[in-house]
């Protein structure tokens, strides 16, 4: 078991952690979940004994092992199997010793223990894990120091998941993950013998994989059990009965302000005034439940251009002399929403920079409208960003000869205004960062967005705004993403970047998943329905127009649920703990009270039955 007790941590004047606290029962999977900047790295960082905190500790069982990735990424001239071998420290001294002992007895001991330990499997547990995250039998036996930072990353989280810690600490193994990798990580961990402590901001990575959620929010920690769908659930209903207390409360403090002002005057009642102002003294307000800014994403629609935007015929792409990707035959129409998918570094970028005519043809032709205005998205860019300039600098910069009000506009569209305006870069989150970036590349309102990994630095919240802006957008969307929830909810077309070119993937996501896990793929592909392009086009786009209400209802329906479940649980308080229930629902009758609870029942049951409806619908739909 973990225990996290009374954890305080302050830095630079800030509260990141105000008095954290949680029990993790043992061998749980936890989703330690947050907005950003709420501490999620600084908590992980105090589990690890990497950050003293204030007060309070992190506890363990005495003897058990902890493993989390340090921020440098390992180098040299060893290779990734090598690392991944030389993770298991006790098995790697073993060897040395075995190799350089001549003690017979040391020998035996060496023997057993190393039998114990299983260490003869070890190099083909090392190579399975190493093949999962990407590195086939050449790459594995590579030195270090030829592949980028985000393959030695790869090989650090390799390593870690070799070394099998007792207390696993992984904060946001994702973020440097294809789609195929990430669904390995995922199958990896749901069968992982000890306990996990998982950062990670994609909703169907924790539905999937944890058995409980961590959530960090203004310095405290609240455990629910389940995954992130039910978390949200929780929450919702916890949310209601905090707006309720709150209402309560102000309505008290109102009425003893009234009190306080028509009676402290007169010398009857002045003693009754000042015991009813210590009371309003002693009332500790309950906390409003804020709206952030940072959840903000508005895409300026474009004007309108007759299709096809670009067309792709028997195109090659590379670099230099030499083509990454031939045979290229694609066609890209306004409403487009495609999704490109494939291992990285079988070519989804360089096919996303030709789209974006960052790199031309090196053979076949690509036809473009001229009038085209393309916003191309990558990591690169938020990283390039100038620390020591503010967003509006920045924006200023980009929109020459625009009035202030309309580079404050496009500011705000995403989230920046006021002060925030004017905060220098080096001030702002990862994912306001993200943010700016993406306001940057559609300052011009561009009929196709480009977007290569553009949830990196985003919280569950701030990529369901995202979404939710996306498929408000009326241009073309080109997007690559490990993100599965993001590519369910935007994409209509799946293009498959592999074996040297990029053609059209005849399914679904789950049909992909399906083909990535080695099932059947040749039997999932049959069960697709043979649209032609022009159908799956008009197809998608009404789908897309009349899901958009039946979701808006799924979700009004959820909502209703989660208020109605909250007033039954209070007049069943009512019911059997006169004490401890809401004053106006304690002064009722049990008969009262039994027949407000018959009629928020009936309700509960036609909100079920309306959002089983919309759900249903839905379901249809995507069928």
């Amino acid at each position: 078991m973990l225990s996290l007790s009374d954890i305080t941590v302050r830095l630079g004047g800030r509260t990141i952690l105000d008095g954290a606290t949680a029990k993790l029962p043992p061998r749980s999977r936890v989703g330690l979940i947050g907005r950003n900047g709420a501490g999620k790295t600084t908590l992980v960082r105090v589990i690890a004994g990497m950050l003293e905190p204030d007060t309070g500790e992190a506890a363990m069982p005495r003897g058990s092992r902890l493993g989390y990735i340090a921020q440098e990424a390992p180098s040299g001239d060893a290779t990734p199997f090598e690392t991944v071998l030389a993770a298991d420290t006790e098995r790697a001294a073993l060897m040395t010793e075995s190799e350089t002992s001549h003690d017979p007895d040391r020998l035996g001991e060496i023997h057993e223990r190393l039998n114990a330990i299983d260490a003869h499997a070890a190099p083909s547990r090392a190579a399975r894990i190493l093949v999962g995250l990407g590195f086939d039998e050449a790459a594995q036996h590579r030195p270090l120091d030829s592949f980028s930072g985000g393959w030695k990353m790869r090989v650090a989280l390799a390593s870690l998941l070799f070394s099998q810690p007792d207390l696993l600490l992984l904060d946001e193994p994702s973020n440097h993950l294809d789609l195929e990798a990430v669904l390995w990580l995922e199958d990896f961990l749901k069968s992982y013998p000890a306990t996990i402590v998982l950062v990670s901001h994609e909703r169907d990575f924790l539905n999937n994989v944890v058995d409980h959620i961590l959530h960090l929010e203004r310095g405290k920690l609240w455990l629910y059990p389940g995954g992130y769908d039910s978390f949200e659930r929780q929450r919702a209903e916890r949310q209601a009965q905090i707006a309720s207390a709150r209402a309560k409360q102000q309505a008290e403090r109102e009425k003893l302000q009234d009190y306080i002002a028509r009676n402290s005057a007169r010398a009857s009642t002045a003693k009754q005034a000042q015991s009813r102002a210590k009371a309003l003294a002693r009332m500790q307000p309950i906390a409003e439940l804020v709206d952030d800014p940072s959840l903000s994403f508005d895409f300026p629609d474009p004007n309108e251009l007759r299709p096809p935007l670009i067309t792709l015929d028997m195109a090659s792409v590379g670099y230099g002399e030499t083509p990454i990707l031939q045979r290229l035959n694609l066609r890209l129409d306004p409403d487009d929403r495609i999704a490109l998918l494939g291992r990285n570094g079988n070519g989804k970028t360089t096919l996303a920079r030709l789209l974006a005519a960052q790199l031309t043809p090196m053979d076949g032709a690509m036809n473009a409208t001229g009038k085209m205005r393309v916003g191309y998205f990558t990591q690169y860019q938020v990283e390039e960003l100038d620390a020591g300039e503010t967003p509006l600098q920045h924006m200023t910069v980009q929109m020459k000869g625009a009035t202030p009000g309309a580079v404050r506009g496009q500011l705000g569209r995403f989230g920046f205004s006021g002060d925030k305006a004017t905060t220098k870069v080096g001030k702002l989150s990862g994912g306001e960062r993200a943010r700016l970036a993406l306001a940057l590349i559609t300052r011009d309102a561009p009929h196709m967005l480009i977007l290569d990994e553009p949830t990196n630095h985003l919280d569950v919240d701030a990529r369901e705004a995202l979404i939710q802006a996306l498929n408000a957008y009326s241009g073309a969307v080109v997007i690559v993403s490990h993100d599965r929830h993001m590519l369910e909810m935007t994409a209509d077309r799946l293009v498959l970047v592999d074996s040297g070119t990029a053609k059209e993937f005849d399914g679904s996501l789950d049909d992909y998943i399906a083909f990535v896990l080695a099932k059947d793929a040749s039997d999932t592909a049959k069960e697709v329905t043979k649209l032609n392009k022009k159908d799956a086009r008009r197809a998608a786009a009404e789908a897309r127009e009349a899901s958009q209400g039946l979701r808006n209802a799924a979700k009004a329906a959820e909502e209703q649920l989660a208020k109605l479940n909250a007033e039954r649980s209070a007049i069943d308080r009512a019911m059997f703990d006169p004490s401890s229930a809401d004053a106006a629902l304690a002064k009722l009758t049990m008969t009262d009270l039994m027949k407000r609870r018959a009629e928020v029942e009936e309700k509960i049951e036609a909100a079920e039955a309306a959002w089983m409806e919309a759900s249903e619908a839905l379901e249809a739909i995507a069928a």
